[in-house]
């Protein structure tokens, strides 16, 4: 792709759509299952360990921690490696060697001998590649489209994130119900399988190949540090980056005590959850659709820190829920931050996308994930103790107005002044 492949405002041509885009089409279709394997495993092996390992309730927290421990552990080493070796190729890697594990669970407990210590190498050995596989794929998309298409094409794959989030565990629970745990896992084991076949359809363009041309060696550890040194020294993906953090920090932090409030304070049924929690992922679903027409319309710059602003105020609505109908007030502020999340990181993506040099892509990638994921354990246990010392409904107020909060980041930068993305020429590699 060369420079003058890239947009620096103004009015444009719409872009082909990416419907008609058979690369983009076998990655959505990819992206989207290999999503959705893990979703539905977050509600499987704990179903598992429960009723077939007799696990206690910590013992099925360590298989929830072990999913999240990868991302702060091997981010930033698998950031080198998707840089260093050919993306398609370790995503497939990946899905198969999650598929063999995966089958290897039923397997194992159909001849008797599984172990929780095993359920737990399971959980462990596929979060690290669920790391892998998704830095990997946060790179690959450039390779596909052209700069134009970023925004709807980085919209799509969030809103096949956000209905993964929201098919899966659902999915999950209705096969553990009609089939068993046990069973269920086969499904997952398709996921994987149907996520392989499409990623090996993919033909990425000859010119995208291999390493960047010029690309100087360097040792692994400098590597990782490459990464860290050009998020530092570029403010704008340094407040992007705290903006994300912050965000996520208190989003997991209200997730965390958000069951227990609706079920105690509001006293919903376990169906009505259910249904506060479907419709509230029904923002992040519209936005995604529409991201490409937002970002137009608002400027590809100024829709990063408008879909942190704006939508806060309806985050309150969470805990100014009230018992009966009024628990549908969750559900609107629910939508608006899935609205804010889906659009923010469509926007977000496609930003940091467009300005890394090509061959630094994947590293910029795993530093986010290191550092915005790693934060989601710290976010869990503040939402825990916070509940605990002030009570769940004042908790909620504090992480509303934390969430907010992160919006600052974004709107006092210099994306304030911007209102489409100005691509350094550094990024033309």
């Amino acid at each position: 792709m060369t420079q003058t492949d890239r947009p620096r405002g103004g009015t444009a041509a719409a872009p082909p759509s990416l419907w008609r885009n058979r690369n983009f089409m076998l990655l959505w279709c990819g992206q989207g299952a290999g999503t959705l394997g893990p979703r539905t495993a977050l509600i499987v092996l704990p179903v598992l360990a429960l009723d077939t390992l007799h696990a206690d309730t910590f013992q099925v927290s360590l298989l929830t921690s072990l999913g999240w421990l990868p991302y702060l552990l091997f981010s930033l080493p698998a950031g080198v490696l998707a840089d260093r070796l050919d993306q398609r190729k370790i995503m497939i890697f990946c899905d198969v060697v999650r598929l063999l594990l995966i089958l290897s669970v039923p397997l194992i407990a159909l001849a008797g001998r599984l172990t929780l210590w095993y359920l737990y190498a399971v959980v462990g050995f596929s979060g690290v590649l669920t790391v892998l596989f998704t830095v990997a794929y946060r790179s690959q998309l450039p390779k596909l489209v052209s700069a134009s298409q970023l925004v709807d094409g980085n919209g799509k794959l969030g809103m096949c994130e956000s209905l993964a989030e929201v098919a899966g565990p659902g999915l999950g629970g209705a096969l553990v119900g009609l089939v068993g745990a046990t069973r269920t896992l086969y499904a997952n084991v398709l996921t994987y399988a149907l996520s392989a076949l499409t990623l090996g359809l993919i033909r990425v363009p000859d010119s995208e190949q291999g390493p960047p041309s010029g690309a100087r060696p360097v040792s692994f550890r400098a590597a990782m540090g490459e990464g860290l040194t050009f998020v530092r020294r570029e403010v704008i993906l340094r407040r992007l980056l705290l903006c994300t953090s912050v965000c996520n920090f208190f989003v997991i932090a209200a997730s965390s005590i958000a069951v227990t409030f609706l079920l105690r304070d509001l006293h919903a049924s376990a169906g009505m959850v259910g249904l506060v929690f479907t419709l509230g992922s029904v923002g992040g679903l519209l936005s995604g659709a529409f991201a490409r027409r937002i970002s137009a319309r608002v400027g590809s710059a100024r829709v990063i820190w408008v879909s942190m602003l704006l939508p806060g105020p309806l985050y309150f609505l969470m805990p100014l829920s009230q018992p009966g109908w009024g628990v549908f007030l969750y559900a609107v502020g629910l939508a608006a931050l899935s609205a804010n999340s889906t659009l923010f990181n469509t926007a977000s993506l496609s930003y940091r996308q467009l300005v890394c040099p090509r061959g630094l892509l994947s590293r910029v990638s795993a530093v986010y994930l290191w550092i915005s994921y790693g934060v989601v354990p710290l976010g869990s246990l503040c939402g825990g103790a916070l509940a605990t010392w002030a009570g769940l409904r004042p908790a909620l107020w504090v992480c509303a107005l934390g969430m907010w909060s992160a919006s600052l980041f974004v709107l006092f930068s210099p994306l304030r002044t911007m209102r489409e993305v100005r691509i350094p020429e550094t990024a033309a590699a």
